[in-house]
């Protein structure tokens, strides 16, 4: 009797990239990693590594669309003895974006949850077509094989109705599907049990306000391993201050652009989506950019940091009020992970409230969690690095290693 296939492939299918990675969840070690970029362009790239041999392999040319990507990376993969027809893989994991309230779970994929994530489009246009797609084309390639969506909303659908729903017309809300519904779901389940295993406790006993701070960034308050509010509301537009987005903004300002501006919608949406937040502020969305202009005295890069840090201080003042009690703060993604400057900025002068930084421990680099608050401090600060690619691999391993899967919206 051969033995339960233990291999999990995560697809992570963006408007014109797919990124993935290939892991064995006996250890979840990662067994290769890779990103098609540029799909339908001329100028599209391949880039794969096989972590068990240390090779990495580039393709340059034309990729015509996701199908022609997807057998791109089966064929990579297939060359190191890891192809898509292996006994060994298990199911394939999917991040689709928006879940609504329908999904608040991983969940098997068959033609009714394809239609539902389809019936999400119009509250999420730019990302559940790319993960429609990628799904779509990976079931195509093994049709006998698991596929298992993974939601960024559904670790967010445990918030109580008062942080949920905004103050509205409750029928008219609830016509065109108007909540809050959070984001960055895998990486805010994932560091807040990250956080309470650095701290040597269990999820349940830990309250964490977690900062997901990449371009895209948003605040999240755990109590006790559940999501009770977050900062990204009905799109990924609202909150903090992000790489090219507003984050939280006066809704009569949109209605001043119409009337006074003169400008139509789509100008708005791509003003707050795309050329607001830093970039919109001082022209760059690199926080290393920034430190250096700032290091050089550039007040349009300084006064863009100041309003940053403003936003971020407000959210875990905020999140510090609706949990009551904080055992940690942690750091996480791009920016979070790597920007001591932000991080020292975001504490500077919480001490009322129990944080506070410890500048040596602050200072270090490292891949591992870590505390950096100082020894007895009465709130954790901590930098934990995500994984949001293990997240998804874990959840859709839990939900079909034992080959009894259900499958589809009523499972």
């Amino acid at each position: 009797m051969s033995p339960s296939p233990t291999r999990v492939l995560v697809l992570n299918s963006g408007s014109s990239s797919v990124k993935y990675q290939l892991l064995d969840m006996r250890d979840s070690s990662r067994l290769a990693v890779g990103l098609v970029e540029r799909i339908g362009e001329q100028t599209s790239r391949l880039r794969h590594t096989c972590v068990t041999s240390g090779d990495t392999r580039e393709q340059d040319g034309p990729t015509a669309d996701h199908e022609a990507a997807l057998k791109a990376v089966a064929q990579e993969l297939a060359k190191d003895g890891l192809g898509l027809d292996s006994p060994q893989l298990a199911a394939i994991g999917h991040r689709v974006v928006h879940g609504g309230m329908f999904f608040t779970e991983p969940t098997v994929i068959d033609d009714a949850v394809l239609a539902e994530i389809e019936r999400l489009i119009p509250v999420a246009p730019l990302h559940n077509p790319a993960n429609l797609t990628g799904i779509r084309t990976a079931r195509a390639l093994r049709p006998d094989l698991p596929q298992v969506a993974v939601f960024d909303t559904a670790f967010h659908t445990t918030m109580p109705e008062s942080a949920a729903r905004y103050a509205i017309d409750p029928k008219i809300a609830d016509r065109y599907r108007i909540r809050r519904y959070g984001f960055h779901g895998t990486s805010h389940a994932y560091v807040s049990r990250a956080t309470a295993r650095l701290l040597g406790k269990a999820p349940e006993d830990v309250n964490v306000i977690v900062l997901h701070l990449g371009n895209g960034a948003s605040a999240s308050a755990v109590e006790g391993g559940r999501c009770v509010d977050t900062s990204m509301g009905l799109t990924p537009l609202e909150g903090l201050v992000m790489g090219t987005r507003s984050g939280d903004l006066d809704p009569a300002v949109i209605f001043h652009l119409v009337r006074v501006g003169g400008m139509s919608m789509d100008e708005i949406d791509t003003l707050l989506n795309k050329r607001s937040g830093l970039f919109g502020l001082c022209g760059d969305n690199d926080m290393r950019e920034i430190r250096r202009r700032i290091d050089e005295g550039d007040e349009e890069a300084r006064l863009a940091f100041g309003i940053y840090v403003h936003r971020l201080k407000k959210y875990i003042g905020a999140y510090c009020a609706v949990l009551g009690r904080v055992d940690a703060v942690a750091f996480t993604a791009g920016v979070g992970e790597n920007a001591a400057l932000v991080r020292e900025a975001a504490v500077a002068g919480l001490e009322g409230l129990g944080l506070a930084l410890d500048p040596e421990l602050n200072a270090v680099r490292a891949d591992e969690p870590r505390l950096i608050s100082p020894a007895g401090a009465r709130v954790a600060v901590a930098v934990v690095p995500t994984d949001e690619e293990l997240e998804i691999a874990t959840q859709t391993y839990a939900l079909v290693g034992t080959g009894s899967a259900p499958v589809g919206i009523n499972s």
